[in-house]
C-alpha cells in the first residue's frame, strides 16, 4: 500500500515506523527539520501542509491508498482529509483530541453533508486508551481483558508474582480449569508461545484464553479474584479522567477524582453525578495519605505528563495500592514503568496505532485484538467451504500458533488437539504479530 501520513509528530513517526517495512510510506509535516529522523527509514519526507493541493499533487496523492492526518491540531487534521477526499478515493483517517470535534464529525457523517464531507475513520486516542482502561479496571488482577463471542469466550492476561500459586511449574504440571488455555507468555519483553514443558517463571505476563465461565473459576483459584473492585482513585480530571469516571459511576463504584485545577474540578462536579472530586495535586504524599487512597482498590493516574503520572503511581504503591494503571504518552516508556513496579502502563498512541492497523491496514482478515504493544495478534478466519474435515492435532500449520475458540454455528468450543475443524467454523486463533501473515495465507490454501 501507499500511505500517506500528514504530521511528523511522535504519533506519526510511531505509525511510520510500524508500517514502513511492508507498505511505501511518504510524511507531509511543515517543519523541514524533522527530515533527518526518516532517512535511516527510507521513507519519503516532505515539507509542507497536508491540505495544500500542490503538494498533495506532488507526491501523487490519487495513486495512494490511505491517507492518516495525525497533527497536534484538530482543525488541521479535519481539513487535510476532507481536501484529500475532495481530491481522490482513497480512505481517510482523522485524528482529533477534543469531544466537541469528535461529535461534529459524527453529525456530518449522519447529515446531508455526509457526501461533500466524508471522513472514513474518526479516531480520538483518548477514548480508544479509556475503554482499554475500563475493561481492565473491571476484572481484578488482570493487566489486560479482550472479550470474543458476544461475551461467552475471553482474554486475560496476568503476572506471575511470588505467591502466585503456579510459579516455577511446567504448563502441562498446572491444574487449569478445563476450556482455558495459555497461549502467549511475554518474558523479559518479549513474547512468544509456549508448549507444555514451558515453565512459568516470576514477572512472566502470561495470557489465557478460553470460556468467560472457565476463566472466572481460573482468577478464584489462582488469583484470588473474589472481590470486584469497589473503589477507585483517579489522578487528573482530563478527557480520560472524566470519561473514565462516568463510565465507572455506570459500574455503580465508588470513585475519587484528583484534579489540580480548580475551574477543572468545577466542570468535573457539573459533569459527574456520585464522584468525590478533590482539587489537589496528586503527586503530594500528605494528600494521598489525608483522603485515604491507599484503601482503593486501584488507582489511575492519567495526566497528561508521564513524569507525573509515574510519581503519582509510585507513590501509590507505597501506600498499598494493589493494582496501578498509568497513562504514558511516549510510547518508549511502556516498558521501563513496568520495569519500576507500575502494574499496567498504557499508551494512547499504541491504541491508536493497533485500531488503523486493524480497521484500515488488515482489512483482508478480521483482527479482534493486540496485545503487548503489537506483539501478538487475536485472528478471526473463517474456515474455506472446501476445507477437509480434520483433527486440529492433524494441521500441519507452518509457524506456532494456537486456535483458541471455534465458533459453530450458535456454539462457542475451546479446542482439545482432538476437537475437529468443519468448514464455514469461524477460528479465533491467537499468534505473534510476524507469523500473522503465514497463518492467513495457510488457510486461504487450504
Amino acid at each position: 500500500m501507499k500511505i500517506v501520513i500528514y504530521g511528523a509528530n511522535e504519533l506519526g513517526s510511531l505509525i511510520a515506523a510500524e508500517l514502513f517495512e511492508d507498505h511505501d510510506i511518504i510524511i507531509i509535516d511543515n517543519d523541514a527539520s524533522n527530515s533527518e529522523n526518516f532517512e535511516k527509514l527510507d521513507i519519503e519526507y516532505v515539507q509542507g501542509s497536508g491540505s495544500n493541493i500542490s503538494v498533495l499533487e506532488s507526491i501523487g496523492i490519487k495513486d495512494a491508498d490511505i491517507f492518516i492526518a495525525c497533527t497536534d491540531n484538530d482543525e488541521a487534521n479535519i481539513v487535510a482529509c476532507l481536501t484529500v477526499t475532495n481530491m481522490t478515493k482513497l480512505k481517510t483517517a482523522c485524528f482529533v483530541s477534543k469531544q466537541e470535534n469528535v461529535d461534529s464529525l459524527s453529525v456530518v457523517r449522519g447529515s446531508k453533508y455526509q457526501k461533500e464531507l466524508m471522513i472514513d475513520y474518526v479516531l480520538w486516542p483518548e477514548e480508544l486508551m479509556t475503554q482499554e482502561i475500563f475493561r481492565i479496571i473491571t476484572v481484578p488482577n488482570a493487566i489486560d481483558v479482550e472479550n470474543f463471542a458476544n461475551g461467552k469466550a475471553r482474554l486475560l492476561e496476568y503476572r506471575v508474582l511470588d505467591e502466585t500459586k503456579f510459579i516455577n511449574k511446567k504448563i502441562k504440571d498446572c491444574s487449569f480449569p478445563e476450556e482455558t488455555l495459555i497461549v502467549g507468555i511475554t518474558r523479559n519483553n518479549e513474547l512468544f508461545i509456549p508448549d507444555g514443558d514451558t515453565e512459568l517463571l516470576l514477572n512472566d505476563k502470561v495470557i489465557f484464553m478460553g470460556s468467560s465461565y472457565s476463566l472466572d473459576i481460573l482468577a478464584n483459584k489462582f488469583f484470588q479474584d473474589k472481590n470486584d473492585v469497589k473503589q477507585v482513585t483517579i489522578i487528573g480530571g482530563g478527557s480520560v479522567g472524566m470519561m473514565l469516571a462516568q463510565n465507572l459511576e455506570k459500574a455503580n463504584i465508588k470513585i475519587k477524582v484528583i484534579e489540580h485545577n480548580y475551574e477543572r474540578c468545577e466542570e468535573l462536579t457539573e459533569n459527574l453525578k456520585s464522584t468525590l472530586v478533590i482539587n489537589g495535586d496528586g503527586a503530594n504524599y500528605e494528600l494521598l495519605e489525608s483522603e485515604r487512597v491507599g484503601e482503593s482498590d486501584v488507582v489511575i493516574s492519567v495526566t497528561d505528563s508521564d513524569e507525573k503520572n509515574l510519581l503519582c503511581s509510585l507513590l501509590a504503591k507505597q501506600l498499598g495500592v494493589p493494582k496501578v494503571i498509568t497513562r504514558v504518552s511516549k510510547n518508549a516508556n511502556a516498558n521501563l514503568f513496568e520495569k519500576v513496579g507500575i502494574d499496567v502502563a498504557i499508551s494512547q498512541n499504541r491504541a491508536a496505532i493497533d485500531d488503523i492497523d486493524n480497521h484500515l491496514i488488515k482489512t483482508d482478515i478480521e483482527i479482534l485484538a493486540t496485545v503487548e504493544r503489537g506483539q501478538g495478534e487475536v485472528l478471526e478466519i473463517c474456515v474455506p467451504f472446501n476445507f477437509r474435515t480434520d483433527m486440529i492435532m492433524n494441521l500441519k500449520l507452518p509457524c506456532k500458533a494456537i486456535i483458541a475458540i471455534i465458533q459453530r454455528r450458535n456454539r462457542v468450543i475451546i479446542p482439545r488437539g482432538t476437537t475437529q475443524i468443519m468448514p464455514f467454523d469461524n477460528l479465533i486463533i491467537f499468534t505473534t504479530q510476524e507469523n500473522s501473515e503465514v497463518i492467513k495465507e495457510y488457510f486461504k490454501r487450504c
